[in-house]
């Protein structure tokens, strides 16, 4: 027999295929995929919001024993969501609700011998519940406390807009609450997150495990000299990184233009808004949009900043700059999972005085943004290595 036949079978569903590892939750969901399949022999199953490519599919069978990947898109998700908000659920719940992945994973189960299961978010929590499943060990990645953050964004906006996160809000924070009594393992990506979630549950509900960076891929790239630019990298779709861009490019860059003429702020991120595009139009700011390689845009410029005012967990693009050895400003809510020291390893301006005052001081000073810089690797080599930070959910599911 094959050694590694000898390993636990793991089932894990994702709300999003997990491969390219170029957003967010893509980013962790392969990160805990690759430190799972050295331990465990996956069956992956992943709702597909957009087509899957070769590649995709070859990625994730190296890692994989079963992969299946499920399309879920179109007009009829909504449909679903807006019937699930009106039956007293969440909208997520909704989105994420697919017969054929209920079919596919009930069929599994008649296949193999599970030792556990384990979900990338909270809103596939319904799938842990199937009749075939509903004994196995359950172990949820919630990451971040998705209710927390729909009451921030209902706090940042007005309206019926407003209204709809709120009760999104309160619709999550019932399930994370149900979740808390009955998983096996829930974990979150830093332990201010851990300590709100834990807050409203009971003591110990959750556990901390962090987001890391690929070392290797993240490396300093000495280009000399740097641009004079300010690069931002996120997803240009999403509210936060929305919000971060404008505020940016309107309440603290032409303050820097005024005394650097040359100044220039660039924005690089997949699916820009009409909102974020309207922003080229400003004397300096490029909206590049989205690129093959962010590496050589975040190293070209002089500084990485990440202006995000409405922020939960953990930023993947403050960690990955600072890996890159780039002299980094965060706003004080993207910091609150680092255990970085301000001033030592990079910024953290609270008001736009201090955004440009900061920039303005890096501007010229090479000394200082090579100090920061190295700085700022060391403290990510130090603290978000993924096999250390993800060691602590992985252990409970092959446990």
């Amino acid at each position: 027999m094959n050694p590694s036949d000898l390993r636990p079978r793991v089932l894990y569903v994702t709300h999003r295929v997990p491969y390219p590892p170029d957003k967010g939750d893509r980013i962790r969901n392969y990160h805990v995929l690759r430190e799972l399949a050295k331990v465990a022999r996956v069956w992956l199953a992943a709702l597909a919001d957009e087509p899957v490519t070769n590649d995709q599919h070859a990625a994730l069978n190296n890692l994989c024993e079963r992969v299946a990947m499920i399309p879920a898109g179109g007009k009829s998700r909504w449909v679903k969501a807006g019937l699930s908000l009106l039956s007293g659920k969440s909208l997520s719940e909704g989105l994420f609700n697919e017969a054929k992945l209920s079919e596919q994973l009930s069929a599994w189960a008649t296949e193999a011998n599970f030792h556990s299961t384990l979900i990338s978010a909270s809103s596939l929590a319904r799938y842990q519940q199937l009749p075939a499943l509903a004994k196995l060990p359950a172990h949820v990645d919630l990451v971040d406390v998705d209710s927390q953050k729909w009451f921030d964004f209902a706090d940042a906006t007005r309206g019926p807009k407003s209204w709809l996160y709120r009760t999104e809000g309160q619709r999550v924070r019932k399930l994370e609450q149900r979740l808390a009594k009955r998983a096996s393992t829930l974990s979150l990506v830093s332990k201010a997150e851990t300590d709100v979630f834990n807050g409203f549950t009971r003591p110990n509900a959750a556990i901390t495990a962090t987001n890391g960076v690929d070392l290797d891929y993240f490396r300093p790239m000495h280009l000399v000299p740097p641009l004079p630019a300010c690069a931002f990298v996120g997803a240009m779709d999403y509210f936060p990184n929305i919000d971060a861009a404008v505020w940016f490019a309107t309440e603290i860059f032409p303050h820097v233009r005024a005394s650097y003429p040359e100044a220039q702020f660039h924005i690089i991120g997949r699916k820009p808004t009409a909102e974020v595009l309207k922003l080229g139009t400003l004397q300096g700011v490029h909206v590049l949009g989205t690129v093959p390689d962010v590496r050589p845009h975040v190293a070209a410029a002089r500084i990485a900043v990440c202006p995000i005012r409405v922020a939960r967990g953990l930023q993947n693009k403050v960690i990955e700059a600072m890996a890159m050895g780039k002299p980094t400003l965060s706003a004080p809510a993207a910091m609150a999972a680092l255990h970085a020291i301000p001033g030592v390893h990079l910024l953290r301006p609270t008001n736009v005085s201090e955004w440009v005052k900061d920039i303005c001081e890096l501007w010229l000073d090479i000394d200082r943004r090579e100090e920061l810089g190295k700085a700022a690797r060391a403290y990510v080599e130090q603290y978000h290595d993924w096999p250390m930070c993800l060691t602590p959910l992985i252990q409970r599911v092959v446990g």
